[in-house]
């Protein structure tokens, strides 16, 4: 839906009435969902690879009747590979989405993601599976970068915490879809929902182009028409549109860098570090809380309580299934709750069933206590909705919205790096932590890591709900 035909007078009462309000915000809170939907397909695509190993695994294994049909090292590699994949990827897209636009490097992942289906539909070993996980890479940078970058430029301060927040729990949603699909019938059928994934994702053809991006490149007039098709006129985004329009301004006319020193000069301003170094907390959050690792390895966990296959595969849905209905509780939440309360009252609740978990274990594995599935079923339970309710939805929400808008290209490289060398690394080297440290010492590891985390971010981390993205940078320049 391209703003260039579209046609823009300004009226004289914005707000109009009560009912005529009511309806011009309906319109473009819809505008603004349908272009955060098609930015949340990467990150379905994303849950539909993370869950397929889940599944694919004891699969192969029980048709070949054989733990030999797939390795314990290529099933980490099944695990891990698309995160690995992405490295490379973040570089493109990070290039990509300042050179060409957030709409014009989206229509590329699209196809690649169509891609993604298509080798799903084809691949018939576990070779193959590992192919298809490397091409999920593009996909995976995407939803670490371009995607999160578009949700905060699309969106409105009201709408963008929703917006953002969803995206995480769709990832979730993926899992849960792949695993439910694979412990009822072949893992083969992953295919089919990876190609409705994949061709909704190309309606970003029908979207404007970012209004930041247009402004960025000087295109003041295609910017002012992208913002207004988004938001609408009022009196609040009429000043900021002229204030993201001014900052623009400016900084076209600050001569560009030429030597090596002044290029890498942004390292040293307090506006680029301070957000940078909050936002990967909240990454390290994320990753090293354990719940990704309970997700891709629920399987094995849950049978190593329970000794039973069958309760392994329910415990596994009811287990994805509670994560994703407390992820979106947290978005219903995050319209009326502080950031910081959210934070900062789940994770610690989080982090306290992670130690209870971890001690208990430990006592039963010094035969202190006798091993009680629902006491360990309820403690996974409550740790995920905890994590789910807070840390799971705000990680790469406050990233989006931490970013500073002058050094958004090298921040977005700099996190997705950081973003996925973690979440690859933690997911190829869990297995063997769980035998080396025990699963009552890999958890502890877990909890110790998070409570670090929030103790810096307690003291550093600024209020970001409603605020716009301009007010938050101007927070880190003080």
């Amino acid at each position: 839906m391209s703003t260039k035909n579209h046609e823009y007078t300004k009226i004289k009462n914005p707000e109009g009435g009560l009912h005529e309000r009511n309806n011009k915000s309906r319109k473009y809170f819809l505008r603004q969902l349908f272009i955060s939907s098609g930015l949340w397909t990467p990150f379905f695509s994303v849950g539909l690879c993370m869950g397929t190993p889940t599944v694919y695994v004891p699969q192969a294994r029980r048709e070949a009747n054989s733990t030999d049909a797939v390795s314990a090292e290529m099933a980490s590699w099944l695990s891990s590979a698309f995160g690995y994949a992405a490295i490379p990827a973040v570089f493109l897209l990070a290039y990509l989405t300042v050179r060409i636009g957030r709409k014009s490097t989206f229509n590329i992942v699209s196809l690649n993601m169509v891609l993604v289906a298509t080798s799903y539909y084809l691949s018939t070993t576990p070779t193959h599976i590992l192919i298809t996980e490397i091409l999920q890479g593009i996909p995976h940078a995407c939803s670490v970068s371009t995607s999160i970058i578009a949700l905060v430029e699309y969106t409105s301060p009201e709408n963008r915490g929703l917006m953002l927040t969803i995206k995480s729990a769709t990832v979730f949603w993926g899992i849960w879809v792949a695993n439910a699909i694979g412990a009822y019938t072949s893992w083969r059928y992953i295919c089919a929902v990876s190609y409705i994934n994949a061709f909704y994702s190309i309606t970003s053809v029908f979207w404007p182009e970012s209004p930041v991006w247009l402004a960025s490149k000087g295109r003041f007039d295609e910017c002012r028409q992208s913002y207004r098709w988004l938001r609408g006129w009022s009196e609040a985004s009429e000043k900021e549109l002229d204030e993201l329009i001014k900052m623009q301004k400016d900084k076209l006319k600050i001569e560009q860098p030429k030597s090596l020193k002044s290029i890498f000069r942004f390292l040293s301003v307090k506006e680029f570090y301070k957000p940078i170094f909050l936002a990967s907390l909240m990454i390290v959050i994320y990753h090293l809380s354990g719940k990704q690792v309970f997700t891709m390895y629920v399987i094995d966990i849950i049978k190593k309580i329970t000794k039973s296959e069958s309760t392994a595969y329910n415990g596994m849905l009811i287990l994805d299934g509670v994560s994703i209905l407390s992820m979106y509780t947290g978005c219903i939440l995050a319209r009326f709750l502080r950031r910081r309360v959210m934070l900062f009252v789940f994770a610690p609740l989080a982090v306290l069933f992670l130690f209870i978990m971890s001690l208990y274990l430990y006592l039963v594995s010094l035969t202190v206590l006798i091993e009680n599935k629902y006491i360990s079923m309820f403690l996974l339970v409550g740790f995920s909705i905890a994590i789910g309710l807070g840390p799971m939805i705000l990680a790469t929400s406050l990233y989006g919205e931490l970013i500073p808008t002058n050094y958004k290209g090298q921040s977005v490289l700099i996190i997705s790096l950081i973003f996925t060398i973690i979440q690859s690394t933690v997911l190829k080297t869990s297995p063997y932590g769980f035998i080396v440290l025990g699963m009552h010492g890999m958890i502890l590891f877990y909890g110790i890591s998070v409570s670090v985390c929030l103790v810096v971010l307690y003291k550093y981390l600024p209020e970001t709900k409603d605020k716009t993205l301009l007010e938050i940078e101007e927070h880190f320049k003080k």
